[in-house]
């Protein structure tokens, strides 16, 4: 069975660039999909998936099968009826779990040791149409949201052409199992202000927020460097990029400042920052404002024996 590509739907060019520089460009999907040798009539960028227009050119192609990925449009009735063979969709979760915006990234948060990825059939409501087939992922104590999205797309886009035989012969309705309603949970959109890091939590929480947060809106952290000579005492907001948890093993480094309530424990090439429950969030890499991403040990070679401390 040979099955053909006829469009790619994505959504629209935005525009790209600062000021007056600031011009639309094509989305990556539809990029990638040009120089695949693609032709431009064969992408469909519609602003929402109820046009008419859009429907009317995606009827006219009488696709056999439709299949999205992150697409983030509600599809309509009248788009779902135009697919003979329906529409799948893969998500990356192991529905009924994680419905909704941000799969990955709230699983990660939760600290889950394993999620998934799921291709469903798809219907008027969020995630909730039949599965045709599942694959579980054990998530790796360091893997952040990027990779892990990455690898539950490529094993679900392995998973959706292993069943396309099903799919074409029709029996694929029939062997698709109706989601556990009692078993939903949801996966809220994520928003910008969850990127805050608050030590009052635990290293743990920080932690996986870090990895579920790494693409975006990312995390940062409010340091407090006391002043060398000369020099004023300064905040910076930092951003943290990769981190893992350590045990908290000499707690007669870790200082009570009043205000600024926790110093950062700073060793050779070792950021410990002590957080609830006695644990400390080791921050490995980060990006000081102004500045590229670093290691934390280039990072401590630029504090020249200052002090570190975190705001809570």
């Amino acid at each position: 069975m040979k099955a053909l590509v006829a469009a790619i739907v994505t959504q629209p060019g935005r525009p790209r660039g600062r000021g007056n520089k600031s011009i639309a460009l094509p989305s990556l999907v539809a990029e990638q999909a040009l120089s695949l040798g693609f032709s431009e009539d064969q992408i469909l960028s519609p602003a929402k998936a109820t046009e008419a227009a859009f429907l009317s050119q995606l009827s006219s192609i009488q696709p056999d099968l439709c299949v999205t990925a992150a697409y983030g449009n509600i599809l309509p009735q009248k788009f779902l009826d135009i697919p003979k063979h329906g529409t799948l969709n893969i998500h990356p979760s192991l529905l009924p779990k994680y419905r909704g915006a941000s799969p990955v990234q709230r699983a990660l948060q939760d600290g889950a040791e394993e999620t998934g990825v799921s291709v469903a059939f798809t219907v008027r409501a969020m995630d909730a149409g039949p599965v045709l087939a599942q694959e579980r992922v054990a998530v790796g104590e360091a893997v952040q949201a990027p990779e892990l999205l990455d690898n539950l797309f490529r094993r679900g886009i392995e998973l959706l052409i292993r069943h396309l035989p099903s799919v074409f012969d029709g029996s694929a309705q029939q062997q698709a199992t109706p989601q556990d309603d009692a078993a939903v949970s949801h996966a809220a959109k994520i928003e910008k202000s969850e990127g805050q890091l608050d030590f009052t939590q635990s290293a743990r929480v920080l932690h996986n927020k870090v990895r579920a947060f790494a693409e975006w809106p990312g995390t940062t952290a409010m340091f407090h460097l006391e002043a060398a000579a000369g020099e004023r005492e300064k905040d910076m907001v930092v951003k943290i990029i990769r981190t893992c948890v350590a045990e908290q093993t000499e707690p007669e480094t870790i200082a009570s400042t009043g205000s600024l309530q926790r110093e950062v424990c700073v060793t050779r090439d070792r950021l410990l920052v002590p957080c609830a429950g006695g644990g400390l969030l080791d921050i490995l890499d980060l990006q000081p404002p102004g500045k590229k991403p670093m290691h934390a040990g280039a990072f401590i070679n630029g504090l020249k024996g200052r002090r570190l401390y975190v705001r809570s």
